[in-house]
């Protein structure tokens, strides 16, 4: 049993960084990254669309573009992949995952902007092992994995990962002629190599994934249909990454590391007669020099960057019409970043970091950063946090969604782009302490966020329209979040969280609250591992606050189109598992309260007019699901 002082709490590093470990990934199915945030009061996943399966991540009241994703420090989910990404690594391939909130270390580059999202995969180098996970659920949606990893003598070691899913039937319980879920077909392999040495480490991997989405008004549900309106969404990628280090001080951790990383990513997709094609071609290198000094007193990081990222794209945003060939001229970003560290015996650990970039599209570019984290006492730690984000702006990329709607999409005029730029400034309060015989845990923080410059997708102008362009008005982000972990009894502990988010954008008539942003988060989480951990109890309830939609339109009869706003609602996740030597099998559910967004799609049986709309997502999209599965390991089986 993880104890609640020991849960979240990281006094060693300047960074509110907080660990969700292979053990809290259990908790839940976590088929996939975007499942895996349910116990999580920080992070929030919800659906863009009610068509297309696309999930969105939102980390202090902020979408996901302005978190940066890094698989093992590696920058991903970048441009054409973000709006998919959290379904492309599957949860029995992550060792951990390291949620950063606030600006985050500069050696990684300038994207973070409210924080770093970290995934870390199985390793070859751990012990050798098989093993298998499977999971079915009653909507037809079936999982399997198969990981294994083997040593080659005493410095090699190999590991394979696969994954294959496939939805096998089409649910309609509305009855609005478009399937609630996507039929989604994938599989992903990936092979990995280590060589420890004493002085040199090297890594590499290669993954590829095959996906096809099939959505839209499809098997039963667009019976009677006929001209059904598919939606058709299929994706290649393969990425490969190599890591070199040479370490000449391994007593004060000295090392030269090289980093090199590639992709292409390749999709193509229909909505009815409209269309997206994108292939995105993405080169990173990074070499890097650290070292301490005087017992780790001090210790500085610097390197150098590039990145390339080379856009070549066809679509048609409306229908009947040509379509339009645009390949945008390779983005090159060549870096350079110091980043120091001062640690006085782990009580007072201050890290200041700066990074200057030049983009070949938006030039020169200084990035400051400065976390401080000051360990009162063995049980109480402040920490705080200010710095810099940039981001360059993909707009079809990041809304592509938009296209299952009738809306007119305004694209921004060739040239008027700018890079997105934010400044967030955080701090925090953790403390851990004893009550009778229980250990609670107790934190609070509050962050701010203000833009400079940020791309808009402006859903208020006019209802049958979106407009997207960037803005220079004010647009920020309040994110005050109060968290308690107490251990009620043995092998039993209760997590709390209230989180409060205050987002507002300027579309031209002054500050509003962002649209489909909810204002609050309340969370429950119960972990129950009895019996010396051979059974395993995980409820999870939480409550999503209210917000504020679209602007509507007024239908024929007198009606709106949708409300102005909406409720808060609440959805329970449960898990039993039963663990054995080598096995274990889980019984869950996800959404047991049922609650589900009422005809979510707009128009749903004229998606070919002018009111169709998918796009206006708050909640959940279907109700309760029940999955049944297991998972299988053999350790060190040679």
């Amino acid at each position: 049993m993880v104890s609640a002082q020991s849960r979240g709490i990281r006094g060693s590093v300047a960074t509110n960084t907080s660990l969700i470990s292979a053990r809290e990934l259990t908790r839940a199915a976590c088929c996939n990254l975007g499942e895996s945030f349910t116990t999580n009061p920080s992070v929030d996943v919800s659906y863009s669309d009610a068509a297309t399966g696309a999930r969105q991540i939102k980390l202090l009241g902020l979408s996901g573009a302005y978190v940066q994703m890094l698989t093992e420090n590696v920058p991903a989910a970048r441009g054409a992949s973000a709006p998919y990404y959290l379904g492309y690594i599957a949860g029995p391939w992550m060792q951990s995952i390291q949620v950063s909130k606030g600006a985050s270390s500069v050696k990684n580059g300038y994207e973070s902007v409210t924080g770093q999202i970290n995934i870390e995969m199985l390793k070859p180098q751990l012990d050798p092992s098989l093993s298998l996970n499977a999971y079915v659920d009653h909507m037809g949606k079936a999982e399997l994995n198969a990981l294994g990893n083997l040593h080659i003598g005493e410095k090699w070691s190999t590991g394979l990962l696969t994954h294959f899913e496939n939805s096998f039937a089409t649910h309609d319980a509305n009855d609005d002629s478009f399937v609630d879920t996507p039929r989604l077909r994938q599989g992903a392999l990936m092979n990995r190599w280590a060589y420890l040495g004493r002085n040199y480490v090297f890594q590499a991997a290669v993954k590829g994934l095959l996906e096809d989405r099939l959505s839209g008004q499809i098997g039963h549900a667009a019976h009677g249909v006929s001209d059904p309106y598919v939606i058709d969404i299929d994706t290649k990628r393969i990425e490969a990454f190599t890591k070199n280090a040479y370490i000449y001080d391994r007593e004060n951790e000295g090392n030269v590391a090289l980093i090199l990383s590639g992709n292409i990513h390749d999709m193509n997709a229909t909505y009815g007669s409209k269309l997206y094609d994108i292939t995105q071609r993405e080169l990173y290198a990074s070499l890097m020099f650290e070292r301490k000094w005087s017992g780790g007193l001090h210790a500085l990081s610097t390197g150098l960057s590039f990145n390339h990222d080379d856009f070549n794209r066809r679509y048609r945003l409306e229908p009947d019409v040509t379509s339009v060939d645009h390949n945008r001229q390779g983005e090159n970003v060549y870096g350079v970043y110091g980043q120091y560290t001062l640690n006085l015996n782990g009580k007072l650990v201050a890290m200041a970091g700066v990074r200057y970039d030049y983009n070949s599209v938006y030039g020169s570019l200084v990035t400051p950063r400065l976390h401080v984290r000051w360990n009162v006492s063995d049980n109480v730690s402040l920490n705080a946090s200010a710095g810099r984000g940039r981001r360059s702006p993909h707009p079809l990329e990041e809304y592509n969604y938009l296209l299952a709607s009738s809306r007119k999409i305004y694209l921004p005029e060739s040239g008027s782009l700018k890079m997105e730029t934010a400044d967030n400034m955080g701090a925090g309060v953790k403390w851990n302490f004893e009550l009778g015989s229980r250990s609670v845990s107790l934190g609070a923080e509050y962050y701010y966020t203000t833009f400079d410059n940020c791309l808009l997708a402006d859903l208020n102008r006019d209802p049958h329209a979106v407009y997207i362009y960037s803005s220079g008005r004010d647009s920020w982000s309040h994110a005050a979040q109060f968290e308690a972990t107490v251990d009620i009894i043995e092998d039993m502990s209760l997590t709390a969280a209230y989180r409060y988010t205050d987002v507002k954008v300027d579309y031209g008539q002054g500050a509003v609250l962002k649209p489909l942003t909810s204002c609050s988060k309340g969370l429950f989480s119960l972990d129950y591992r009895p019996m010396m951990g051979l059974w395993q109890f995980d409820v999870t309830y939480s409550i999503t606050g209210g917000g504020k939609m679209p602007s509507n339109y007024t239908l024929p009869d007198g009606r709106e189109s949708w409300s102005d706003s909406y409720k808060a609602f609440g959805t329970l996740n449960a898990q039993v598992t039963r663990n054995f030597r080598n096995w274990s099998v889980y019984l869950g559910g996800e959404n047991l309260t049922g609650y589900k967004q009422k005809n979510p799609i707009i128009d749903a049986h004229n998606p070919r007019g002018n009111d169709f709309d998918a796009t206006m997502i708050y909640g959940p999209l279907h109700g309760a699901v029940v999955y049944v599965g297991f998972r299988y390991n053999i350790t060190k089986y040679l």
